[in-house]
This record gives structure tokens, sequence and C-alpha cells, in this order.
């Protein structure tokens, strides 16, 4: 079999460290330097899908809604929120790493379909957190998936994502009766407390990571 090969390195603003692009043939990686195991792969996608299917089957018989994808990665989320939504909607997708946008632009926007091209999308360069404190009662839906979860791993800053006062903002920067959907590699009971405590009814969702019904469980938060 085929060896992975390095065909991209991007620097990760704020905290340092190096996000690396890899290629198999067809398949590609996306990895921490120095660090054991890949944070994510073209082959393994079902649960990105869901995250956005779960959330955007909720509001898109809306007008002109306004959805905010927290975390770019391989374009697979923003490509299940374009097919989900209609022709009035707009995707802004907020990406803190630039050079992981200019892989989604390139080699790896084959994979999930060049969601980017698509006139519905806009990219916003930057800190999720920032944008979500910018845009008061500015999304009908808001999906976050950055690092694996509640427990950063990429940036020690998006802790404050999934803290009290991070999901307050979240939840400050819904429409009415919106929703907020979060993905995790794993359960975390404290997690969903958390999402009550802030005064969000929550349901709790396993997916997949490889459709159909293969590979690891992951969860996704909906809250509302």
């Amino acid at each position: 079999m085929a060896k992975f090969e390095v065909i991209g390195t991007a620097s990760i603003p704020g905290r340092g460290g190096e996000l690396r692009l890899l290629q198999r043939n067809d398949e590609f990686s996306i990895r921490i330097a120095g660090k054991a195991g890949e944070l994510m792969n073209t082959r393994l996608h079902g649960s990105e899908d869901a995250l956005a299917e779960l959330a955007c089957e909720r509001i898109a018989e809306r007008p002109a809604v306004r959805v905010l994808i927290g975390g770019l990665g391989m374009g697979f989320t923003l490509a299940a929120a374009l097919e989900t939504l209609g022709e009035d909607a707009e995707v802004v997708v907020a990406e803190l790493v630039p050079g992981v946008v200019e892989w989604n632009r390139g080699p790896l926007g084959t994979a999930a379909g060049h969601p980017l091209d698509d006139p519905r999308t806009r990219v916003s360069l930057g800190d999720v957190g920032e944008l979500l404190r910018r845009e008061p009662g500015g999304f009908d839906a808001i999906m976050l998936d950055v690092d694996n979860g509640p427990e950063g791993l990429t940036r020690e800053e998006n802790d404050w994502l999934y803290s009290p006062r991070g999901l307050a903002a979240a939840q400050e920067a819904l429409r009415p009766g919106g929703v907020l959907a979060i993905w995790s590699a794993g359960q975390d009971p404290a997690f969903t407390e958390r999402l009550r405590r802030v005064g969000l009814l929550v349901e709790e969702v396993t997916v997949r990571a490889h459709r159909p019904g293969k590979g690891a469980k992951h969860r996704i938060w909906l809250a509302s």
C-alpha cells in the first residue's frame, strides 16, 4: 500500500504548532505535527455530514436562512449544509487557519465537491468565538466542529467556546427558534449538563464516523 506524503503545512495562529495535509492516492489526512493520530480523513466524514444535516433540517424551511459553521475542516459539513438548504441560504464558515482554506480551494477541495465555490458560501478567517460575539441574533443555526469537541486539542483558547460564557454567546447569536449543534469525538456528560445550565434544551445523538453505520461512534449535541 502506498504511504501518505506531506503535501502541505499550515501554522496554527495564536498558539503555534503546525497542521499537515497528507495524501495517499485519492485519500487525504490532516494531522498535527508531532502528535500521533489524525484530526480528520476524507474517508471518514459521516459524522461531519450528520452535524449539518441534523441542524439544517430543523430550519431549512425558513426563508433566507443564515447559518454558521465553526471549523471548515475538509469541507464535508459545509457541503452537507449546502445540500440541505435552499438557494436563498447563506452559509458562513469561520476558519482560524488560513492554510486550511487554501487546501480546500486547492487539492483537498475535490473530496467534498468544492463547496467553497458555491455562491451561498462566505468564509470568515479568524476565531469563531469572536464572530459569535459580533453577531447577536445573526444565525438560524450554528454548527461547531472545533478541535475534538468540548476538550480542546489544538488551542487552549477553544476551551472558552465550550464554557458557560461561550455557550451563552452562541445562544445569543441564534435567532428565535434557532439550533446550536456541536460535534464531539466522544461522550461528555458534564458538557451536557453545562448546556442545560445555560438554559438550552438538549438532545444527544450518536453518529458513526463512516456510513452506513460503521466506524467510531461520535456524539452530536442539538441544543435550542
